[in-house]
């Protein structure tokens, strides 16, 4: 029996559902372009830092190292009050984070006193 259509039929490799399927990839293509840019173009994009929590220029260096010596012993101080509350894995975890806080105040107070020897 002779076949009016070759097997299998030429159709557009793009998309076999649509006639004009060209012209719907290339708009698929340019939309996809649009929305997700490529990583040579989120590079070559300058960067500009927000200014909605910035740190004044003035501060000098010891008024930001108390600031954060303070700010890690009030971290440390809620994580050691949400320990109580936990068992197992997870008062572990909180322990394991309790102990890097505590290591970074030491090396903040350690900054702290080599810009203000005691």
């Amino acid at each position: 029996m002779f076949k009016v259509t070759p097997n299998p039929p030429e159709t557009d490799p793009a998309s076999p559902y649509e006639p004009d399927s060209k012209k719907l990839n290339d708009a698929a293509e340019r939309a996809l372009n649009y929305h997700f840019p490529s990583s040579a173009d989120i590079k070559a994009t300058p960067r500009t830092p927000s200014s909605l929590f910035t740190v004044n220029p003035a501060t000098t260096t010891e008024d930001l190292m108390v600031y954060l010596v303070e700010t890690l012993a009030s971290v440390d101080v809620m994580v050691h009050q949400l320990v109580d509350h936990l068992e197992g894995g997870d008062r572990n975890a909180l322990l394991g984070i309790s102990n890097s806080i505590m290591l970074a105040e030491i090396t903040a107070n350690r900054v702290l006193d080599q810009i203000d020897p005691p």
